[in-house]
């Protein structure tokens, strides 16, 4: 995968060698109109007529004539004047070739003769590394790239090429990985520094390669990712990575955190959609179990036979627990503490109705006797779920503890998200 277009050839021509004249100071002549930086070239006696020859089959765009007169010119550039120039237009012969292979030749050779001008280095060894890393030459892209990081050279342009290199040679070797990692962000930190849009497919490669080793920057790279494009998909990766880093949370506290990703559209394989379903199960929120695996297999994600030890359960026992709502909503008001009015919320949600299960989680708040945490948790889904996003956030911002802390916070992070793209959608009045 690229992620730095070749350097465009037309500004490379600028370094006094896109024309040849009849003698060296006629040429030199010629380039100062050019480039006021551009070397002044003295081009060996015998050397003049065979390139003349060679530049003028390149205008004329005589690919294979120019690649002969090339050939013959060759062995007569015995100065580093003489290299300079045949490689000045060897560059230009690539362009009409189209041939990145010749273009790093030529580009090379250019650099060799360390008649480059010092503004145009950090260019060239960027151009001859990213062609070296379309070709698979990881060591020739390393030491250019490098060159050109050392010159100051645009980092948003060496570090993606740097750490590919990088990432190409060594595998997946877990240091390796990380050295990428970390040269690739220092592309991303100097576009964001310029005022520069990093693309968010940059932040996927990141999350992707540091995935593949379970690399401690995963983290960093999957909140990156979802703050540059807050999409399902980024999400369940930065949830995914909550649940590795805290495997002590309950099955509850689990269960919120697939109901974000269910939310955000982040249940995307057949263990998402089975393991919200799973813990719903536990939970006894029968609507739940019922509407997870019936959304997974509208996606076609779950067959038929996929998660029915839990189905089948659910669906029979819906009606009589949907019946059982009301009485247990009135208990609640009469219970001593709020654990009553909990549960009976924790359905209520469960079949969708917020309209119910927000009151009812209210009043176990009051009545206390329960998991605050939790509950506070939940207030704020149902309210998140029916629109009240300011509630939402207030309920969220009483978690502060504990792994509930940090799902609050993810989904305090869903809300707002979601209500930028509301207030950005809505027509001005």
């Amino acid at each position: 995968m690229r992620f730095v277009s070749p350097v465009a050839l037309g500004l490379m021509l600028a370094v006094g060698g896109a024309s040849v004249g009849v003698s060296a100071p006629a040429l030199a002549k010629e380039a100062k109109k050019e480039a006021s930086d551009a070397p002044k070239l003295k081009l060996s006696k015998d050397f003049v007529p065979a390139i003349t020859k060679a530049n003028e089959a390149v205008a004329k765009k005589d690919v294979e004539g120019a690649k002969a007169a090339m050939a013959a010119a060759l062995p007569l550039a015995t100065t580093n004047d003489d290299k300079y120039q045949y490689y000045a237009i060897l560059l230009n012969l690539s362009i009409t070739a189209n041939d990145a292979a010749m273009q790093g030749e030529a580009l090379k050779g250019m650099l060799d003769t360390g008649l480059v001008p010092q503004l145009q280095q950090g260019q060239f060894n960027t151009v001859v590394a990213n062609n070296a890393l379309g070709a698979k030459d990881y060591d020739t892209a390393i030491a250019y790239a490098t060159k050109a990081q050392q010159l100051g050279y645009k980092p948003d342009q060496v570090s993606p090429v740097l750490a590919q290199a990088i990432w190409g040679k060594g595998g997946n070797n877990p240091q390796e990985i990380s050295r990428g990692l970390a040269v690739f962000k220092q592309g991303i930190d100097a576009m964001k520094a310029s005022g520069q849009e990093v693309p968010a497919q940059w932040y996927q490669v990141g999350v992707s390669k540091a995935a593949a080793v379970n690399a401690p920057e995963l983290k960093d790279w999957a909140n990156m990712a979802y703050e540059s494009a807050p999409t399902g998909e980024n999400l369940r990766t930065v949830l995914r990575v909550f649940q590795r880093e805290n495997p002590t949370m309950s099955n509850r506290e689990n269960l919120d955190l697939l109901r974000l990703m269910n939310v955000s559209g982040g249940l995307a394989v057949k263990p998402d959609y089975l393991e919200y379903a799973e813990m719903a199960f536990k939970g006894g929120l029968y609507g739940e179990v019922k509407s997870s695996i019936d959304a997974g297999r509208a996606k076609g994600v779950l067959s038929a036979a996929d998660g029915t030890e839990y189905y089948s359960v659910a669906t029979q026992r819906m009606a009589s627990d949907k019946a059982s709502l009301a009485s247990a909503a009135a208990d609640a008001a009469k219970a001593a503490n709020g654990k009553v009015a909990s549960a009976t919320a924790d359905a209520y949600m469960g079949y969708g109705d917020y309209a119910k299960a927000i009151p009812l989680f209210e009043t176990a708040l009051q009545k206390g006797g329960i998991d605050v945490a939790e509950v506070n948790t939940r207030l704020g889904i149902a309210k998140a779920l029916s629109g009240d996003n300011a509630g939402a956030l207030a309920a969220f911002g009483k978690v502060t503890t504990g792994s509930r802390a940090g799902i609050a916070q993810a989904w305090s992070k869903w809300v707002q998200n979601k209500s930028r793209a509301t207030t950005a959608a809505a027509p001005a009045s």
